[in-house]
């Protein structure tokens, strides 16, 4: 019986007929269009004319532009105020939830509440909070205390700021879940030897947690700058890139190319830099930190 004949009795020829349509479909949907989008780069194309071939143009286009140096910045600032801010918070309440054991289920209905509430929503419910006159919500509680009122998002210096406690109270909650799932692999022996040796509950995270928890840590920090990169939703609607396009970043560049300038062959060009950044820095994270995901 040769290999062919083995491999189509052992299933192999009905489970390959069950994946092309699989196959077909994800192809379809997924890589064609990223295709298109490689193409339409090289192109100037309203999607209603003929497209024409017009080279590295585009690309030119995108790089040339005074906004996309603004944008790259505003990017990479709200990024960094993300990982300084919304890094450290979900591990934080993963930890003090394993902590108060009698209330976890509560605490973490309420930690993952922010992510059921649809994000326009919470977006728009944030920028009503934001109002910046004496009356608005977050500055008549600041009232209470003798502070404010503070312009918010109508300023330019706390606007991205601003964008970053939204988003880190919209998204701290999935992470929680993941850090509270990942807890509950570490052994607890390790707890009880490290109080059997005095050891309080920062030296507990410092010496068991984290290095039990070092895998996970490493995906949600590349995960979260990944995701952060492709900030979209808080700057469309809560500033539309404002003030000043002090919180104009890539992803609304992008879009702001596409629907508001009806230029897609620079929208896709832009779209592929971006793509290609963080192809390449996921590349260069994950070889950098593969001795630590080992060891």
């Amino acid at each position: 019986m040769n290999a062919t004949v083995r491999w189509v009795r052992g299933g192999g020829l009905s489970t390959l007929v069950l994946l092309i349509p699989l196959l077909l479909a994800f192809g379809y949907f997924a890589w064609f269009p990223i295709g298109r989008a490689v193409v339409m780069s090289f192109q100037e194309t309203n999607l209603v004319d003929a497209p024409a071939w017009i080279g590295l143009d585009n690309f030119t286009k995108v790089l040339s532009d005074p906004l996309f140096w603004t944008s790259i910045r505003n990017t990479v600032y709200f990024t960094v105020l993300a990982l300084i801010f919304g890094y450290p918070v979900p591990l934080a309440l993963a930890v003090l939830m394993r902590e108060f054991r009698r209330f976890t289920g509560l605490m973490s209905v309420l930690a993952y509440l922010p992510v059921v509430v649809p994000p326009v929503v919470a977006v728009l419910l944030w920028r009503f909070f934001y109002d910046a006159s004496s009356t608005g919500v977050f500055n008549t509680v600041l009232g209470w205390f003798g502070l404010g009122p503070f312009p918010w998002i109508q300023d330019a210096s706390m606007a991205m700021p601003s964008l970053v406690l939204q988003a880190t109270w919209a998204n701290a909650g999935a992470t929680v879940i993941i850090y509270l799932a990942a807890l509950t692999s570490v052994r607890t022996e390790l707890y009880d030897a490290a109080e059997v040796d005095g050891a309080g509950v920062w030296r507990k995270v410092w010496h068991v947690t984290l290095p039990q928890l070092r895998n996970i840590l490493l995906i949600t920090l590349i995960l979260q700058v990944i995701a952060t990169f492709q900030v979209f939703t808080e700057p469309f609607l809560m500033t539309g890139g404002g003030p000043n396009n002090a919180t104009t970043t890539i992803l609304l560049q992008i879009y702001n190319y596409a629907f508001r300038f009806g230029d897609y062959g620079a929208a896709t060009a832009l779209s592929l830099l971006l793509a290609l950044f963080l192809a390449v820095m996921s590349a260069l994270y994950f070889r950098a930190t593969r001795s630590w995901s080992t060891s």
